[in-house]
C-alpha cells in the first residue's frame, strides 16, 4: 500500500499548473498524493501548525517553521521585473497612517510592505476580496497578489510595484522571492528525497507541456482568468525558473531572510543552504 502525502497549495493559476502533471498521473509515483487548495495565508496558517506533509509557503514565512519543515528546492515563484502592485483609486492621496488591504500577515508582500509604510493601518483579507475593498472604500489601498495584477478596475493606478521597494531594500538586482513550497521533517529523509524528485520532474514536465496542460486546465474550469492571461500569468510565475532554484534565486532568499532579521520579524537570520533536503543522502547511502 502506497503512503498517502497531501500537498497544500494555493488556488491561484501558478500552484495549479506546477502541480496538475502529478494530479494527471503524468509520471510514476511512489505515493499516493492528494492535494488541498487554499489561500496563501491559510496555507501559512497551517504550516505555522505543522498540518500539511507538502504546503505552498511564502517565503517570507519560512524562518518562522524552519525547525519543521525543510525548504524545497522546487514549485517555486520569483518576480523578475514585476510582482505584487500597491493600488489605490486614481484620485486618493495617501497619508503615513493609510488603510491598506494585504493578502495576510506572513506573506513576502506584507514583509516588504511594513518596512516600508511602518505607520500604515494593516487590515488582512483574501486576496480575492482585495480589489474590491479598495472599490468601495474599506481601505485607501491594497497589495493585489496573484493573477489580480494583470487585470484590475481601471479607476485604480498603482502607487507602488513592491518590485521597485524590493530592490531599493535589496541593493542589488535580485529577483524578489514570493513563493517557496516546504516539506515536514518528520517525514523520513528517504521519502523526502523522492517526494522533492518527483515534484520537481511535475514541475519540469508542466512547463515542457504548458500548451496541452493550459488547455486542460481551461476544459476543467480550474483557473480563474482566460486562455490568453493564463498564458501571460504563467510566463511570469511558472517557468523554467520555476524547476529548481538557481544559485541567484538562492541567494535573493537569504536577502529576504537577512531583511527581515535585520527588521524585526525573524529572531535569528538563517542561510537557505542549510534548509534544504539534502539530496546528496541518497548518493552516499546507495554508495
Amino acid at each position: 500500500m502506497r503512503k498517502k502525502i497531501t500537498v497544500a497549495h494555493s488556488p491561484d493559476a501558478d500552484d495549479i499548473f506546477m502541480y496538475m502533471a502529478v494530479k494527471f498521473g503524468w509520471l510514476g509515483q511512489d505515493f499516493d498524493f492528494e492535494n488541498v487548495a487554499l489561500d496563501i495565508q491559510s496555507l501559512n496558517d497551517k504550516a505555522l501548525e505543522n498540518f500539511y506533509d507538502v504546503s505552498a509557503i511564502s517565503f517570507a514565512l519560512y524562518p518562522l517553521i524552519a525547525d519543521e519543515y525543510a525548504l524545497l528546492r522546487t514549485a517555486v515563484s520569483f518576480g523578475e521585473g514585476y510582482g505584487p502592485k500597491l493600488v489605490k483609486k486614481k484620485d486618493k492621496i495617501l497619508k503615513k497612517n493609510f488603510k491598506v488591504a494585504l493578502s495576510g500577515a506572513h506573506t513576502t508582500n506584507a514583509l516588504i510592505f511594513k518596512m516600508k509604510y511602518k505607520e500604515a493601518k494593516i487590515i488582512y483579507k483574501n486576496f480575492l476580496d482585495i480589489e474590491k475593498a479598495v472599490l468601495e472604500d474599506e481601505v485607501d489601498a491594497g497589495v493585489l497578489i496573484h493573477e489580480s495584477i494583470l487585470d484590475f478596475d481601471k479607476s485604480l493606478c498603482v502607487e507602488a510595484e513592491l518590485w521597485d521597494i524590493w530592490l531599493d531594500f535589496a541593493k542589488e538586482n535580485l529577483p524578489l522571492p514570493l513563493g517557496g513550497m516546504a516539506l515536514r521533517r518528520s517525514l523520513p529523509l528517504s521519502d523526502a528525497i523522492k517526494i522533492e524528485k518527483i515534484l520537481t520532474k511535475a514541475v519540469s514536465l508542466a512547463d515542457s507541456n504548458k500548451a496541452i496542460l493550459s488547455k486542460m486546465l481551461m476544459q476543467r474550469k480550474l483557473i480563474r482568468v482566460d486562455e490568453e492571461k493564463l498564458n501571460t500569468y504563467l510566463n511570469l510565475y511558472a517557468n523554467k525558473n520555476s524547476i529548481s532554484m538557481n544559485e541567484l534565486q538562492l541567494k535573493a532568499v537569504n536577502k529576504l531572510f537577512e531583511l527581515g532579521f535585520n527588521y524585526g520579524f525573524y529572531e535569528k537570520n538563517i542561510d537557505v543552504k542549510d534548509y534544504l533536503i539534502p539530496l546528496e543522502y541518497e548518493e552516499i547511502r546507495n554508495s
